[in-house]
């Protein structure tokens, strides 16, 4: 896979640690210029200048907010002026919450589908214009396992539905993007299953017990392990694949 010369976006990778993170350090593995976007501006600078020293590359640290038209818009802007190209956009910035629906409230909902749901439409919609001007795009979402199964130890039901819709917008774009473009710009999903982040860290014993138990292999997967499926369809070898989703569970879910 060559990425040399490309500009990728991946929303969400400020922090030290996560799946955010590893997808700029795997791009940047392969060539790629990477613009590290996160509301956090002083973590992603961080990682921006953590991947320049490292790879002597040319990467860029942005502040976006993904639930604000206009900060996505600054976003690609400022990119584009950079580089005058953006070849490549993961949508992984996200949040979650473990709640039960009884006790969940509308702004709870609301905050999530924002940060998830919203967060991925605007950045998918906005996008588009920048890859159109040199004939290529990727598109790859980071959805989850809970879309499909209907939950776990880490989000609830919003939480559920957020990402579930994440993977119904994508195929609907997928579409629309594939009869009017062809196959320039192509859009897909990533489902992980339990991955050893910050988050599974923050679980209790018992949570943890119950999540382990669910595992066929018996481990969590790695962020690495997500980025390297990431960077795979963000590549020119998954160029026939659009509006799919892909699980990265370790055989722990079907479907």
């Amino acid at each position: 896979m060559d990425f040399e010369g490309k500009v990728a976006i991946v929303t969400g990778s400020g922090s030290p640690h996560g799946i955010g993170r590893e997808i700029t350090r795997a791009l940047t593995e392969k060539g790629c210029n990477v613009v590290v976007a996160d509301m956090n501006l002083e973590g992603a600078q961080k990682n921006a200048d953590d991947l320049n020293t490292e790879f002597g590359c040319d990467s860029m640290a942005v502040s976006v907010n993904v639930t604000d038209a206009d900060s996505v818009t600054a976003m690609f802007e400022a990119v584009f002026a950079k580089y005058g190209r953006i070849d490549v956009l993961c949508n992984n910035a996200g949040i979650t919450q473990p709640v039960a629906i009884a006790d969940m409230t509308k702004d709870d909902f609301m905050r999530i589908m924002n940060v998830n749901l919203v967060g991925t439409f605007l950045c998918s919609k906005l996008v588009v214009p920048y890859m159109v001007k040199n004939s290529y795009g990727r598109i790859v979402n980071t959805s989850s396992v809970s879309a499909k199964c209907g939950g776990g130890v880490y989000g609830g039901a919003h939480y559920c539905a957020a990402k579930a819709g994440i993977i119904a917008f994508a195929r609907a774009q997928a579409m629309e993007l594939c009869k009017r473009y062809k196959d320039m710009i192509t859009v897909n999903c990533v489902c992980p299953g339990l991955i050893a982040t910050d988050i599974r860290a923050e679980l209790s014993d018992e949570a943890e017990k119950e999540s382990r138990a669910k595992q066929a292999m018996g481990r969590a997967g790695t962020a690495r392990e997500v980025a390297n499926t990431i960077v795979w369809l963000a590549s020119d070898e998954a160029s026939y694949i659009s509006g799919e989703d892909v699980n990265i569970n370790g055989a722990s879910y079907f479907g």
